[in-house]
C-alpha cells in the first residue's frame, strides 16, 4: 500500500497531473553494445517493471499516457536517441529539426551556439506539441541533456527525472514530508546563495574549493507543479554549477555509484578539472577510461547538498545523493543548470560526513554542517 501511495503521489503530489495533461512516461533497455556488471541485471531487468506500473497509475489522473522504451545511450547526460524526441515533442518538431540538419549535432553534443539557437526557435514555434509532463525512468539520468533543457525551458514541460529508480525507494526516500523537504531545501539554497564559494573537507582526505560566484544554487524540493519545473524523485538537494576553472583541491572518493569501493581513489584537482587519478581500486579504470573519451569529461561540474531525512541507501546514487548530511561532486556535463561545458557525461559521486563551510565577501565564513550535522542555527540566522 504505501508504495502504490508513493506512485499515486508522484502525479497527485509531485507533478499535479491534470485529467486533460498529456504525459510521457519512458524507460530504457540495455542496448547490444552495452556491458553490465552482474549486480546491475536485476536492477534493470526491475526498472522496466517500475515505468510500467507508473504508466498504468498514471491513467488514473489523465486519460493520455505515452509509454516509450529505447535501447539505453549507456552514460548519464548523453541525449537520449530521435524516437524519444518524437513522442515528448511531436514528429513536426523532430522533422523539423531533421530538415535543418540540427538533430544530428544536437544528440552528438556538437551542436554550436548558432545551431542550438536555430534549433530552439523550432521548438518554440511548436511548443504547444509537447508533452505536459515527463516520468523519466531510464536507467540512465537525461536530467543534463538538451532534450530535458529544451522541454522545460522552451516547451513548460514539467519533467521528473528518476535515473537508476528501485522499487524500494517507493518505501523509503519517496515516503518523505514534501512541504518539510521544501522548506528545509528552500532555507539551504538561500544560505548558499549568500555566498561566494564553498569548501568541502572530509575526514577521507577530501579538502576541495569551489567558486559559486555568478551562480544560483537551485532547490531540488520535488515539488513540480509549476509550468517548465524539474527535478529528481526522490527529491532533496541544494545544487549549483561552480564556475568553471576556479575548483581547485583534492577529491576523495569512497563510493562508486552504485557501491562502496575497496579503497579510496583520490582525485587531484586542478583549475576546474581533474588532474590525475589515483588509487587502487578496479573502479580506477572505468573512471579514467571516461575522463580521456573527452577532455570536457574531467570538469567539476556540479555540487550538491542533500536534504532528504528518508533517504538512506549509499549504493544507489540517485538516492544516496539526497541524503541528509552529504554531499556530492560532479564531472562532466554543466550546461543545463548554469554551466558551460557540454559533454555526454555526468557521473556524481557522494561524500560522507562532510563538514561545509560557505565563504563570503570580506572572509566571512558560515559553517553549514560539520562532519555530517547540518547547522540548524545557520539556517535560522
Amino acid at each position: 500500500m504505501v508504495a502504490t501511495d508513493a506512485l499515486r503521489a508522484i502525479f497527485r503530489v509531485n507533478l499535479g497531473v491534470k485529467r486533460n495533461e498529456r504525459v510521457l512516461v519512458f524507460t530504457d533497455k540495455p542496448s547490444k553494445r552495452e556491458h553490465i556488471p552482474p549486480e546491475n541485471v536485476l536492477r534493470r531487468e526491475r526498472l522496466k517493471d517500475v515505468a510500467l506500473l507508473a504508466a498504468e497509475t498514471g491513467r488514473s489522473y489523465t486519460k493520455n499516457i505515452v509509454f516509450h522504451e529505447f535501447p539505453s545511450v549507456g552514460t548519464h547526460g548523453a541525449e537520449p536517441p530521435a524516437s524519444l524526441w518524437e513522442k515528448a515533442f511531436g514528429e513536426r518538431t523532430v522533422k523539423a529539426l531533421r530538415d535543418e540538419k540540427l538533430l544530428s549535432p544536437i544528440l552528438r553534443k556538437k551542436a554550436t551556439p548558432a545551431q542550438l539557437a536555430r534549433a530552439e526557435k523550432i521548438v518554440k514555434r511548436n511548443a504547444r506539441q509537447a508533452v505536459d509532463a515527463v516520468v523519466g525512468l531510464s536507467y540512465y539520468s537525461s536530467s543534463h541533456t538538451t532534450f530535458r533543457h529544451f522541454l522545460t525551458k522552451l516547451c513548460g514541460t514539467r519533467f521528473a527525472s528518476m535515473p537508476i529508480f528501485e522499487a524500494e525507494m517507493l518505501e523509503g526516500a519517496m515516503c518523505v514530508d514534501w512541504k518539510a523537504l521544501a522548506r528545509r531545501t528552500r532555507a539551504i539554497a538561500k544560505a548558499v546563495n549568500s555566498f561566494q564559494s564553498v569548501r568541502i573537507t572530509t575526514q577521507a582526505g577530501t579538502d576541495l574549493l569551489l567558486s559559486k560566484k555568478g551562480r544560483r544554487a537551485h532547490a531540488d524540493t520535488g515539488i513540480l507543479t509549476r509550468k517548465g519545473t524539474f527535478g529528481n524523485l526522490p527529491a532533496g538537494e541544494v545544487y549549483f554549477a561552480p564556475l568553471e576553472g576556479e575548483s581547485q583541491g583534492t577529491l576523495v572518493l569512497e563510493w562508486a555509484p552504485t557501491r562502496e569501493l575497496a579503497s579510496p581513489i583520490s582525485l587531484a584537482i586542478k583549475d576546474g578539472m581533474v588532474a590525475s587519478v589515483a588509487g587502487d581500486e578496479p573502479y580506477v579504470i572505468e573512471l579514467e577510461k571516461k575522463l580521456s573519451e573527452r577532455h570536457e569529461n574531467r570538469n567539476v561540474a556540479e555540487l550538491g547538498i542533500g536534504t532528504n531525512e528518508m533517504a538512506r541507501r549509499p549504493d544507489n546514487i540517485l538516492e544516496s545523493e539526497k541524503i541528509l548530511g552529504t554531499v556530492h561532486v560532479a564531472l562532466g556535463d554543466s550546461s543545463s543548470f548554469g554551466g558551460k561545458v557540454k559533454t555526454p557525461f555526468h557521473q556524481d559521486y557522494v561524500l560522507f560526513r562532510p563538514t561545509v563551510v560557505l565563504i563570503g565577501k570580506n572572509r566571512k565564513r558560515l559553517t553549514l554542517m560539520k562532519d555530517g550535522k547540518l547547522n540548524q542555527h545557520a539556517l535560522e540566522g
